[in-house]
């Protein structure tokens, strides 16, 4: 089933998102949902407030396959690299965001078992800006004033 997605400025954008306690039938059906969503609106990543949903969860597929994180966090970052980034909840919007080149993050996948997953280039984008997401933390955050960026 497609989601809303949920656009800025709702403030459910900028709530830190809660762990995810158990990984449910529930939280299984969220992910397939949430991985319909993305494939629908042509983007390779979300994060469950994007969805109206304040709990832990990702999904990603940057042309490899889809990827399911519970609870995701960044264990190491090496390297930095520019590039040009959008979102889903920020319809029209992009620009040039610094991040890690090299990405290592673990969480849990839909079996509940804790997984370590490195990424480099556009996954470790997608896994830096879908985690962020999960902050209350928007690639705008990262722009300059100038260029549109909302100070909070």
């Amino acid at each position: 089933m497609v989601l809303p997605i949920v656009t800025d400025p709702n403030p459910l954008l900028r709530q830190k998102a809660k762990p995810v306690k158990k990984v449910t039938k529930r939280i299984k059906k969220l992910a397939q949902n949430m991985l319909e969503t993305m494939y629908a609106a042509d983007g390779v990543g979300l994060a469950g407030p994007q969805v109206g949903v304040g709990e832990r969860i990702i999904v990603i597929d940057v042309g490899e396959g889809p990827i399911v994180l519970i609870n995701p966090e960044i264990l190491s970052r090496t390297g930095e690299e520019r590039d040009v980034e959008g979102c889903l909840s920020i319809p029209g919007r992009n620009g040039y965001v610094t991040r890690a080149a090299r990405v290592k993050v673990a969480g849990l996948n839909l079996e509940g078992r804790k997984v370590e997953l490195e990424g480099e280039g556009l996954l470790a984008r997608a896994f830096q800006h879908e985690i962020d997401h999960l902050e209350g933390v928007l690639f705008i955050d990262y722009l300059p004033a100038e260029a549109g960026r909302v100070d909070r």
